[in-house]
């Protein structure tokens, strides 16, 4: 009965999960963290570690899909890939020094605001205008923007995924379809970075449920990754909204409940 709970749980985590991967980018520690707090009593800090552990096949094979569909922009990204890498260490660390914790809220009902600019406000930009941003202003902005959703994914461990997909869209005004792209390719390394940390920091999690983690997520984030290259950018936009929000509101019950 206790593995059937536990296979149940995260099951639902994993589609969550890859789902939100999938089609915005998200971090997979935005919803297995929490589930697994709450449902499975399993400490924040090693909740946290499975879900970024999820998050790294999940988002690779995610950016592999937005790549063969040529939505991935490698070299551009770079800087903003650095940074956020770094900031994923410094912030892992400083959650290490905390107490035992669930996830705030403040970033969930900000995350939501993210979602109906999606769905209000749908990113229009094409491909063409992507590149009339100068170089300079791009690594500048990259780094900024890096420092922020960095320090948010190591800390804890959910909303980096998200707040990636609005720097890219918002301040480097990326093509919907590529900041999709560029999202997951990022946060496959950061997510690498990230649960590394973790487990080094606080030890191995439970066993089973990082494996069924990693594995449901994986699964769901292909099948969503695939549906979202076919979307067109309103329609992808609209979905990524909804997903933030539905994603956001799951997340605050679950908290709540706990």
């Amino acid at each position: 009965m206790e593995f059937f709970a536990k296979l149940l749980v995260c099951f639902f985590a994993g589609a969550g999960a890859g789902i939100g991967t999938g089609f915005a980018g998200m971090s997979a520690a935005a919803v297995i963290g929490p589930m697994l707090i709450t449902f499975l009593d399993i400490p924040a800090y090693h909740a946290i570690g499975i879900g970024l552990a999820s998050d790294v096949l999940a988002s690779a094979m995610s950016a592999w899909t937005y790549k063969k569909h040529k939505n991935l922009d490698v070299k551009n990204s770079l800087p903003l890939l650095i940074t956020v890498l770094l900031m994923t260490v410094t912030g892992s660390f400083i959650a290490s020094l905390l107490p035992d914790r669930a996830m705030g809220s403040t970033t969930q009902i900000a995350l939501i605001f993210v979602g109906l600019r999606f769905i209000l406000k749908p990113v229009q930009t094409t491909k063409e205008q992507m590149n009339a941003l100068s170089r300079k202003e791009q690594i500048v902005k990259s780094v900024i923007g890096g420092v922020i959703v960095g320090f948010i994914c190591g800390f804890i461990g959910a909303g980096g995924g998200m707040m990636l997909l609005f720097v890219l869209t918002s301040f480097l005004s990326y093509e919907m379809h590529m900041a999709v792209g560029t999202s997951v390719f990022i946060m496959a390394f950061t997510a690498l970075t990230g649960s590394l940390s973790h487990f080094s920091i606080g030890g191995m999690p439970d066993v089973p449920c990082l494996i069924l983690c990693m594995l449901f997520t994986l699964i769901w984030a292909q099948i969503a990754s695939k549906i979202a290259n076919r979307a067109d950018a309103k329609t992808l936009n609209r979905v990524v909204g909804v997903v933030m929000i539905v994603t956001s509101i799951v997340i605050l019950t679950v908290n709540y409940l706990k």
